[in-house]
């Protein structure tokens, strides 16, 4: 660990170095009298009924001020400050000048205020009407003002002051050292203290918490506590102990008055800003607290319409969710409209210049993403499906398993997550097999091609049986055979059944399809498709002895044995 007295002395040179070259300052020539540009203003500073607006300026002498003077826009009134006060201080530099030498002398249009022979200022009516005195009155005060500043810059100089402020200075110096080793020593204590009685605690509250809130991460929290306030107290002695030193000489008394508003105005302005806000920030707390019940009231009256404990006519249950974010999104846009004008800076070009960015950032970033969003509540208000259902988006079946503002999230049979933007599905096509598989059943169908010596009505009589030995499959409506087309060697038939179940449609083909081959192969019809190249000596049909040939049994799953099982173990979707 750094000894404390290494760092405070740290501390303090470089805040020396930082506030010596402001000590520095270039002398002034005090032989230069410069009275051209004051007495310029002898036609114009009497005109103070006009419209423009007067500015002053101080005089100051070893950073005290003397007097505020006026100026014109020719003449500013910082330049003319400057000037007499370069007048000044070469004044009270001069040995040969007596403070009991200082005069008056009136004349027409000004009063002048001379050193002996030598002019420090000009005072004009300007100068004396809104003090509401006589011009001669406002440069007496003046010359008063000017006498006791000039005796105690020569008082301050003098080699007694000097050395005691020398004495003063060191003495303070032992202090600060003195209170820095103090500050480590009670620090060092107060960690001593809380390793002994706190630490231990702590330990047992990331035991008791199952480490969800570590001990490691409170003990470091509390021992950075305890250095910030060890560095803000240590500062602060650092602080006024330059202050108090560089009070103590003429040459750097200005620096003490500049380092206590280095740290105090920061903190002066924040207060008053705090305290100017404090109606405003009343206001942002109950519009905050009211925007909240008001988001708890609609989240319930929302949260009833989806649970059914009571319904809108038209409104459908599954809008309550969607609906509920619109409207949330609703409010909290209103109250931030309301807290806007009421948020502590909000006023300032800065705070506007950000808001600027980060629309501009959030309009050229988010265009696709408004799009989808937008495209999500379209799709939940057309009701084009919804979660659970068996769909085909583009190239892509699957059940949709989540419904986002931004994606629809949908599971291929081959166990595989597609992501769907919902743009694209708004400007497709969406199958939905579930739909009207609820009400009048979803027809499955397949095909097959015959050869013209058998007789269709077998043809048909072999597709329904098959279609009826197919477990999962509706009875009623029953299945139905249509004949797409004659072609050159064989008639295309077509098998339609119905289902309830969308999910099962793979084990439901799977299921037909067997049983079809079973039915031909069992009334001995050959299947001409999917391609006819000649007439066989012998139907290609598959003897009923050979049906289970090795590697297959009677009682193997893939044989056709057992379908039913894996049709009744899809899942149905809730209606």
């Amino acid at each position: 660990m750094r000894r404390p007295n290494a760092f405070i002395t740290g501390l303090a040179a470089l805040v020396l170095l930082a506030v010596i070259p402001l000590a520095i300052r270039e002398a002034p020539e005090s032989g230069r009298m410069v009275f051209a540009a004051e007495e310029q203003t002898v036609g114009r500073l009497p005109a103070v009924d006009s419209e423009e607006e007067e500015t002053t300026a101080p005089v100051t002498l070893d950073g005290l001020v003397l007097l505020r003077v006026r100026g014109t826009s020719s003449f500013p009134a910082k330049r003319r400050a400057a000037e007499i006060e370069e007048r000044i201080r070469a004044a009270a530099g001069d040995p040969g000048f007596r403070t009991d030498a200082l005069r008056v002398v009136d004349s027409d249009v000004f009063v002048e205020i001379l050193a002996g022979d030598q002019r420090l200022m000009v005072v004009f009516d300007a100068d004396a009407r809104p003090e509401r005195l006589s011009r001669k009155e406002l440069a007496l005060i003046y010359v008063r003002q000017i006498r006791e500043a000039v005796q105690g810059y020569r008082a301050a100089r003098e080699p007694r002051r000097l050395v005691r402020g020398a004495v003063y200075a060191l003495a303070a110096t032992a202090v600060l050292a003195v209170a820095v080793a103090g500050v480590a020593w009670l620090f060092r204590l107060l960690n001593t203290l809380l390793d002994r009685r706190f630490r231990t605690r702590i330990r047992s509250v990331g035991v008791q918490s199952f480490q969800i809130v570590r001990a490691e991460r409170i003990w470091e929290a509390l021992l950075g506590t305890v250095r910030f306030g060890r560095v803000l107290i240590l500062l602060t002695v650092v602080i006024v102990y330059l202050e108090f030193v560089l009070g103590l000489f003429p040459w750097t008394r200005f620096l003490a008055s500049e380092i206590f508003d280095l740290v105090v105005g920061p903190v002066r302005t924040m207060g008053a800003a705090i305290l100017a806000a404090i109606p405003n920030l009343i206001f942002l707390v109950v519009l905050t607290v009211t925007t909240r019940y008001a988001l708890k009231l609609v989240r319930a009256f929302f949260d009833a319409l989806g649970y059914g404990t009571f319904s809108l006519k038209g409104f459908e249950r599954e809008w309550a969710a969607p609906t509920y974010k619109i409207v949330r999104l609703a409010i909290v846009i209103f109250a931030v409209v309301l807290a806007y004008p009421y948020i502590p800076g909000s006023e300032s070009a800065a705070f506007k210049g950000m808001s600027l960015f980060l629309g501009v950032v959030f309009s050229l970033g988010s265009s696709t993403a408004i799009a989808n969003l937008i495209a999500g509540y379209m799709i939940t208000y057309r009701r084009a499906f919804r979660v659970g259902d068996r769909v085909k988006i583009g190239d892509q079946i699957g059940d949709v398993i989540e419904m986002r503002l931004q994606a629809t999230h949908l599971r291929t049979p081959k166990n595989e997550e597609v992501i769907v933007p919902n743009s694209t599905i708004l400007n497709g096509e969406v199958v939905n097999y579930n739909t009207l598989a609820r009400k009048g059943g979803l027809i499955l169908h397949t095909t097959v091609g015959i050869g013209y010596e058998t007789p269709w009505r077998q043809v048909e009589a072999m597709l329904k049986l098959a279609a009826d030995r197919t477990p999962g499959l509706l009875k009623e409506p029953p299945p139905f055979v249509l004949q797409k087309s004659l072609g050159d060697f064989a008639v295309t038939y077509e098998v339609n059944v119905y289902c309830d179940n969308p999910q099962a449609m793979v084990q439901l083909y799977t299921a037909l399809h067997r049983n079809i081959l079973d039915l031909f192969n069992e009334y001995g019809v050959q299947i001409m498709t999917p391609a006819y190249e000649r007439d066989p000596e012998q139907p290609k049909v598959v003897p009923k002895e050979y049906w289970f040939a090795a590697p297959a049994t009677p009682s193997d799953p893939e044989a056709g044995g057992s379908v039913t099982e894996q049709v009744e173990g899809v899942r149905r979707p809730d209606p």
